[in-house]
């Protein structure tokens, strides 16, 4: 909900929304959000435990103190491939929304650096491909689908180095799932067909 919302909103700005509009908005989603976390009490405990995450180290605050134990103990070389200890009955969801920390505690802070590259790299890519779509519509497109990988990248990462509250969102290519794979493979075919366009309607000019 959170990676749908923010890639909206950008869509929206880049559609040429007022900025009153989007301030409007902006604030509705703060009382959405507000009203989301008291209906559901788990909300408050994440955001408690984002602020002070040794509050509660054998409760909700335990999956966010064992990816910083991963993390810590990879230091800046890693462990070594497929030598993660806190991967096994430790760090829960590994293959999930924790791969992030098994990462790093491997293959350490250096070379798991490499993949946040990889991201700004799609990023700058993907913003590069709409700032030269041939139409608007193919502009749009390619804005919602390298906002949505870019921020679900940036809050899962930032989710588990601490820098934001866990929201159980998986890291796009790296968490396991199939079929999210399968959609993300489609959505960088359709941003290289816009590519493709915007290749083609240059050659004509």
């Amino acid at each position: 909900m959170l990676v749908v919302t923010v890639t909206a909103f950008v869509m929206l700005f880049v559609g040429g929304s007022k900025i009153k509009h989007l301030i409007w908005i902006f604030v509705a989603g703060l009382v959405a959000m507000g009203i989301l976390i008291k209906l559901e009490p788990y909300r408050l405990q994440r955001l408690t435990t984002f602020l002070n995450p040794g509050i509660d180290p054998q409760g909700i605050g335990y999956q966010i103190n064992q990816a910083m134990v991963a993390i810590g103990s990879g230091g800046f070389f890693g462990r070594g491939y497929t030598e993660s200890r806190q991967k096994y009955n430790y760090l829960p969801e590994v293959m999930g929304d924790s791969i992030f920390a098994v990462t790093v505690e491997e293959l350490g802070f250096l070379r798991s650096g490499l993949i946040i590259g990889l991201f700004l790299i799609l990023a700058f890519r993907g913003l590069r491909i709409a700032n030269t779509a041939p139409d608007t519509f193919g502009k749009m497109l390619a804005v919602g689908i390298i906002s949505w990988i870019s921020f679900q990248a940036l809050i899962n990462i930032g989710a588990i180095i601490g820098v934001l509250p866990l929201t159980g969102i998986p890291l796009p290519f790296v968490s396991f799932g199939s079929s999210a794979l399968v959609v993300l493979l489609s959505a960088i075919g359709i941003l290289l067909n816009i590519s493709k366009h915007s290749s083609l309607s240059y050659a004509r000019n």
